[in-house]
């Protein structure tokens, strides 16, 4: 009998111990760690960049040849890139797959993941700086066009409404959501070319709903632009975290968004859907600008944008083209999402506020409510960003897009084309 109560107990303490355990590895940081040795030597100093959930983090290996890195996510896939500039001389890392010195991994359920690289004698195939540059410049104009699709909704709103809407980043977190949504195997599954018009859609109907039930009653009363500017912080923090309570704050990934890249020229890589993302880009910014300067409501767009009461005096009905602004605003705000979810890759309840800071650059480096100068200061801060990376790291690149936003403001503060007021 005694030794049955000890085997029970020695059960009940066991079963007890699980959930303590539990919380305790649930509790602990996710971690991605390795040791980097030539012939059980450690290597000092060898630098490696991980790249996921939470952005890319660059780390140096100790005087042991260890490294390690916390990741906010669990249930993620990280790329592993070991610098091999940072190896000794004639020293490269050795494996039969294409990119030996890169390692896709995914963490497992216990949050700890291992990385090892297989050092040892051989060529390394160092790229140039000139097929870098060419490299980054792509993707650049790729990045810039995106982020100019939003811009330019951004600047169609302050110019026709003198609104700084701060909440344009979580129109473009909506669209991509609407996207994954529509078209994720989780979701309704719809086929892309249906289920992406559709999210784009949504999103212009987002834009209208928000004209109706905030910004036009907001405008009847005449309330001051600092007040339409503290409403919209506000708007733009309480969607931010709705997003975060229907999606979590995981990434999560659009259909077709590990698509294997194409050697175009040179070092130029690029997958079918980034040069798709390109050409939608250019099509819908030209078809936009068609708009803008030839049709109707385009140029009542621009009327209401240099004078609003003579615009009404004129015979425009300025709410109903207001309205229409938002709409459009709405809807390439929701392109933009979609495209940039592509391009991180994946969706974050965050990732519009990521990109905010960027297009209020673009629009005031362009020149603050003009259509063209959003989409030249657009493409300009894509470019700095991606071609600044090559002299600093990855974590401050968007910071060098800011500082030349500062060093224009200085000497040109109505922006480079140099209209205040009007649109296109």
């Amino acid at each position: 009998m005694t030794a049955l109560f000890g085997v029970v107990a020695a059960i009940l303490l066991a079963l007890l111990a699980l959930p303590s355990t539990a919380m305790a590895a649930e509790d602990d940081p996710y971690r991605i760690s390795g040791n980097v040795q030539l012939d059980g030597e450690p290597l000092e100093g060898v630098a490696l960049t991980i790249d996921g959930s939470g952005g890319a983090q660059e780390v140096e290996t100790d005087e042991n040849g260890q490294w390690s890195v916390q990741v906010p996510d669990r249930d993620e896939t990280y790329s592993v890139v070991l610098d091999e500039n940072t190896l000794p001389e004639g020293i490269a890392v050795v494996d039969d797959t294409e990119a030996p010195n890169e390692k896709e991994v995914e963490m497992g359920a216990g949050g700890r993941v291992t990385v090892n690289f297989f050092i040892g004698e051989g060529e390394r195939n160092v790229t140039s700086f000139a097929d870098q540059l060419v490299q980054r410049i792509v993707q650049g104009l790729s990045f810039g066009l995106m982020l100019g699709l939003a811009a330019v909704g951004l600047t169609l709103v302050y110019g026709t409404t003198s609104i700084s809407n701060f909440a344009q980043g979580e129109m473009v977190t909506f669209g991509a959501i609407a996207g994954l949504f529509l078209v994720g195997p989780a979701s309704l599954a719809l086929p892309w070319w249906l289920g992406y018009p559709l999210a784009i859609v949504l999103s212009a109907l987002l834009g209208l709903i928000l004209d109706m039930i905030i910004w036009r009653p907001l405008r009847r009363r005449r309330v001051g632009v600092v007040q339409l500017m503290i409403v919209s912080i506000g708007l733009s923090l309480a969607l931010r975290y709705i997003f975060q309570f229907f999606i979590g704050g995981g990434t999560l990934q659009l259909p077709y968004s590990s698509a294997p890249k194409i050697a175009l020229f040179g070092v130029v890589q690029m997958s079918v859907i980034d040069m798709v993302s390109i050409g939608i880009s250019i099509v819908v910014i030209g078809a936009f600008g068609v708009w803008l300067t030839r049709s109707r409501l385009g140029k009542a767009t621009r009327a209401i944008s240099d004078n609003p009461s003579l615009a009404a005096a004129s015979g425009i009905d300025v709410d109903f083209v207001v309205r229409v602004v938002w709409i459009v605003s709405g809807a390439l705000a929701g392109l933009a999402g979609i495209l940039y979810a592509y391009y991180r890759p994946g969706i974050k309840w965050d990732m519009g506020a990521q990109l905010l800071l960027l297009m209020f650059a673009a629009v005031i480096l362009g020149g603050l409510g003009t259509a063209m100068g959003a989409l030249i200061g657009a493409i300009i801060v894509g470019l700095l960003v991606e071609v600044s990376s090559l002299w600093i790291p990855a974590d401050l690149k968007y910071a060098s897009a800011l500082f030349v936003l500062i060093v224009i403001l200085l000497f040109r503060p109505q922006g480079i084309l140099g209209r205040r007021e009007r649109i296109g």
